[in-house]
């Protein structure tokens, strides 16, 4: 009897020590589960999205062929669709000649800088001359009518004193031709008195004679004043009117200036139609896949339509919507895990950044908790996660697909 109680004490003492020892296994790997969790932040609602650039037309234009395919991988610079280029090339053919045109104008423009400059120079330089000849004999003839007014009055005063003369010689042969009578004087006397008065006779008339002359010669004097006057009118408004060539050169300026803004303005005709000429070939900006192409040969495009997407698959990243929850310890720059179901792997990455609002803030209609049928729920914010260098190496990870990332907050 001993025996066999000891033994059934035995193998519930066995049983008890196998419960606690399997209790103390689950409670280490309860914690260790427990102390890995809290170090990490995960969330299955999240998926890899990536640029997805619209290739669109730049100028009207119709497709003469198209080079690229849903779901084919192009390289940056690769044709894609090509435009007919027939009125692009008349266009550009066009503004070059009106470019050649322009350049011409320019240079004759220019020519007749130098050439206007120099005629207005030596016309003014003339027309100064002239004046100054002009004012010279201006001077001259109003000089030459000052000696014939002086004259004039010297032979009018002559004219004055031959009268006097006369009138006294006149006066000796009345008073000598009585006394020649009465034989109180000599005929001889009286025969000298007749000559004097005859002598001043003549002396009147040529000192008459004399101030006619002068007053014809004051005449003459006063014309060339008055044309010499008129001389240096007209000089003077030659030198007015070649005064003006400054304005001239100016005006002249001014027209090669605009002829000069011509071609600048063609120039950028030409610019612009080579760059129309160039749109017609529509080429890839990035490297990726096409997809959502919608463009065929003999069709008419406009500008801005779009005609395809280019997915790049160089530029991709992690979108994960965590809870509110969950941010309290996430921070920019922890370290990321994430394992995609398309492909099984596991990839690395960090956290990059997170977003400003949270989902619902940026949906179409967003909630208006102000209407008073608030129900309070755990908002979601986008957090971006950004993929080691290396990790996608294959390409493997397309925008779209689903991913569960587990964040090291710790």
């Amino acid at each position: 009897m001993v025996v066999k109680v000891r033994e059934g004490w035995a193998g519930t003492a066995f049983k008890w020590i196998i419960a606690l020892t399997m209790l103390g296994g689950l409670s280490i790997a309860g914690y260790t589960v427990w102390q890995r969790l809290s170090k990490e932040e995960t969330t299955d609602d999240a998926q890899i999205d990536g640029t997805i650039v619209p290739i669109s037309a730049r100028i009207n234009g119709n497709v003469v062929a198209v080079m690229a395919q849903d779901e084919v991988a192009v390289k940056a610079g690769d044709v894609l669709v090509q435009l007919d280029t027939k009125d692009l090339q008349v266009a550009l053919d066009k503004a070059e000649a009106d470019l050649a045109d322009a350049e011409a104008n320019l240079r004759s423009a220019r020519s007749d800088v130098p050439a206007t400059s120099a005629s207005t120079a030596g016309a003014l330089s003339t027309a100064r001359s002239v004046k100054d000849d002009a004012s010279a004999a201006l001077s001259s003839a109003e000089q030459q009518l000052g000696v014939f007014r002086a004259r004039l009055a010297v032979t009018q005063a002559n004219v004055r004193v031959a009268q006097a003369n006369r009138n006294k010689a006149a006066q000796d042969v009345e008073r000598y031709k009585s006394l020649v009578a009465k034989d109180e004087v000599s005929r001889e006397t009286y025969d000298q008195a007749v000559a004097a008065e005859q002598a001043a006779s003549a002396t009147v008339d040529s000192q008459q004679a004399a101030v006619t002359e002068a007053q014809q010669n004051i005449a003459v004097a006063e014309r060339a004043v008055e044309q010499a006057r008129a001389r240096v009118s007209q000089a003077e408004a030659g030198v007015q009117a070649a005064s003006a060539g400054p304005e001239q050169v100016k005006a002249v300026e001014s027209h090669a200036q605009a002829a000069q803004a011509v071609v600048a303005q063609k120039k950028t005709e030409v610019e612009q139609a080579k760059l129309n000429l160039s749109y017609a070939t529509i080429t890839a900006p990035v490297n990726g896949v096409i997809g959502r192409k919608a463009v065929d040969v003999g069709q008419n495009v406009a500008a801005g339509q779009q005609l395809m997407v280019i997915v790049a698959l160089d530029d991709i990243w992690v979108t994960a919507n965590f809870k509110e929850t969950q941010l309290k310890d996430m921070r920019i720059g922890q370290k990321v895990t994430f394992e995609v179901d398309a492909t099984g792997r596991t990839y690395h990455g960090q956290v990059e950044r997170i977003a400003g609002a949270s989902g619902a803030k940026f949906s179409l209609l967003p909630p208006e908790n102000a209407t008073g049928n608030y129900v309070r729920v755990v908002q979601r914010i986008p957090i971006r996660i950004s993929i080691d260098p290396g990790q996608n190496g294959d390409h493997a990870l397309r925008p779209g697909m689903s991913v569960t990332p587990k964040v090291q907050i710790r």
